[in-house]
């Protein structure tokens, strides 16, 4: 892996993990549970490792392992989900995916989302031309959560709802083309969406607060309220219903 840039290490490193948990998934006999745990651990294990040896200078937050004030005074924090949407991950849906992001100074610079069920890795450094958006929108929501905010966004806009898992499923499926609006109100840490901000503002898309304000990482604290990615047509009517 010596001499990548940090964007093909990123998507390197997305894709390998997505591999090995579909490795472990493949092995049975676990309950789904004991499955989701050892994913985690597995992928993650490898990309602190990973991690560690490749950018040593960097800090590190992952979801996955014990959160130190060492990252706070580093201008490039790697934070990682290694696996987003554990529940997808052990039914064996699609709709689960890997997170590897490079924040500098606070912003989502960089970042790969790998998609292990669809054997696809979406990287900011490849970005392609967005599909034409349709009308009247498509909104991906929580399959089992969603968010009394998106439900009436989707309603005043006559929006079509699509149920989905992780946010990192919802968030490719807007730069995919398969949607136009992610709005997620209901909470969500750094490691949920820094590598699809990434991704997706390389394409082109909206990404900010549900409120339109920039979107902050490596924070003390990690929690984020909320999240809009959507196509840049829809960015303005979403946030001043979202506000109201």
């Amino acid at each position: 892996m010596s001499g990548l840039t940090d964007a093909e290490l990123a998507a390197h490193l997305a894709d390998v993990a997505g591999k090995l948990l579909l490795q472990v998934r493949a092995c049975g006999l676990m309950s789904l549970k004991a499955l989701g745990k050892a994913g985690d651990q597995t992928a993650n294990q490898y990309l602190i490792h990973a991690i560690a040896e490749q950018r040593p200078a960097d800090g590190l937050l992952s979801e996955e392992s014990k959160d130190t004030d060492a990252r706070l005074s580093k201008s490039r924090v790697w934070i990682i989900d290694p696996v987003d949407g554990t529940r997808e991950y052990g039914e064996a849906r699609t709709d689960w995916a890997v997170h590897v992001a490079l924040a500098v100074d606070g912003v989502a610079t960089i970042g790969a989302v790998a998609l292990p069920g669809l054997d696809l890795v979406l990287r900011s450094d490849q970005p392609a031309p967005l599909s034409p958006a349709i009308a009247p929108p498509r909104m991906v929501v929580s399959r089992t959560r969603p968010a009394a905010e998106a439900l009436r966004v989707a309603e005043a806009i006559g929006a079509e709802l699509i149920p989905m898992g992780s946010a990192g499923a919802k968030a490719m499926a807007i730069v995919r083309g398969e949607a136009e609006i992610y709005l997620h109100t209901g909470g969500q840490y750094e490691w949920d969406s820094c590598a699809p901000v990434a991704v997706a503002a390389a394409y082109g898309l909206h990404v900010s607060r549900a409120n339109g304000s920039p979107l902050v990482y490596n924070q003390r604290d990690t929690y984020m309220p909320d999240l809009l990615i959507c196509r840049p047509e829809w960015a303005m009517r979403v946030i001043e219903l979202a506000k109201a």
